[in-house]
């Protein structure tokens, strides 16, 4: 019986972790801007800026699901970007901490709506404000590579 349970469980938790959700990608997300910056200086890369309500904005689970989880941008952005995430969650625990942190980000930024997405170059200048692009991977890429 305790065989059976314990199986059980470790069944459960391996399909649990390597399940991966609708729309999730394979990319390193970084939730601090400055960190990611150094990373961008240290390895000549541009930094994506991706203001998102995650769990409840349309338009950033469609540039989640129709973008960024595609094997065509993951290759793009590991070869030229670092990546970071200011998420703007409805019904996903934040630190106070990141709360504030993300509010003066996008104050900083001037964001007013989600998806906003900022490509800054390594020392942080913007080089591209946008959001969600009708295309699919292949086009957000194109877009994207105008401006870096």
């Amino acid at each position: 019986m305790k065989a059976k349970l314990f199986f059980s469980i470790t069944l459960l938790t391996f399909l649990i972790v390597s399940c991966k959700s609708p729309g999730s990608d394979n990319l390193s997300w970084y939730e601090n801007l400055e960190t990611a910056l150094e990373k961008a200086k240290s390895e000549n890369k541009f930094v994506l800026v991706n203001f998102t309500g995650s769990d409840w904005c349309i338009w950033c689970q469609r540039l989640s699901n129709e973008v960024f989880s595609q094997k065509e941008f993951e290759n793009f952005a590991e070869e030229n970007l670092i990546l970071v995430k200011i998420d703007f969650p409805k019904n996903i625990e934040q630190s106070m901490e990141t709360k504030m942190y993300n509010n003066q980000l996008a104050q900083r930024f001037g964001v007013e709506g989600f998806p906003t997405i900022f490509i800054l170059n390594k020392n942080g200048e913007v080089t591209l404000r946008t959001g969600y692009q009708p295309g699919g991977a292949g086009n957000y890429v194109n877009h994207l590579k105008e401006y870096m």
